[in-house]
């Protein structure tokens, strides 16, 4: 997959601040959460991150909420080993808070100009929209709108994109993500998922960065 929509579509990928801005984030916002993975790039981890399957280039990273900019800091060693736990379970209970807060969010529905359902996404200001990559419901949540299979793409902390496993949807869309990714300080990650129904987690089948 060298690049990724069509081009009348691209002002509501790069902008839209309403849509941005929905109601549920504010219901989402009720308090920090501690039990985040934060996808980020590889040389960007720790000796805490884990590999998402079929990754090169992506790990998933402790993380937590915090009041200060940037809003989200990975554990370091003293503050992890603090909870007691394994990366592992630390895992289990992120998935967990991924899916209610996912439950408590709605996606933006983007069309093309014949009225198709091209794709959704979530994004806003609270750095955590990344982190709903790892929510167990999400293939569940888009099986209705895009079959059994979607595919992922979070380029920076502040947005999750779901597709239908389509080459020809996200074809035009590339380089607008590969900007997104290699531009935002808090880069998240530059490779697509596919999360098909029936797997525990997502699978890392291709990259958009040039």
């Amino acid at each position: 997959m060298k690049h990724l929509l069509p081009a009348l579509l691209l002002t509501l990928l790069v902008g839209s601040p309403a849509s941005a801005q929905s109601s549920s984030e504010a219901a989402a916002a009720a308090k920090p959460e501690a039990f985040l993975l934060l996808p980020e790039p590889r040389t960007m981890g720790s000796s805490r991150s884990m590999k998402p399957r079929g990754a090169s280039e992506t790990v998933l990273t402790p993380a937590r909420e915090i009041p200060d900019s940037p809003g989200l800091a990975p554990y370091d060693a003293e503050s992890f080993a603090k909870l007691g736990i394994s990366p592992e379970s630390f895992a289990q209970r992120a998935r967990r808070v991924a899916d209610a807060l996912l439950a408590s969010l709605q996606p933006d529905w983007v069309y093309d100009e014949q009225g198709k359902l091209s794709y959704a996404v979530f994004r806003g200001e609270r750095p955590i929209y990344a982190c709903l990559l790892c929510a167990p419901s999400l293939p569940r949540l888009f099986e209705k709108a895009f079959g059994e299979e979607i595919w992922l793409v979070a380029p920076d902390r502040h947005a999750l994109y779901v597709f239908p496993p389509h080459e020809a949807t996200l074809q035009d869309f590339s380089a607008d993500l590969a900007e997104r990714f290699l531009t935002d300080p808090y880069a998240a990650s530059c490779e697509i998922f596919s999360w098909k129904k029936g797997l525990v987690d997502p699978v890392v089948i291709g990259s958009f960065k040039p």
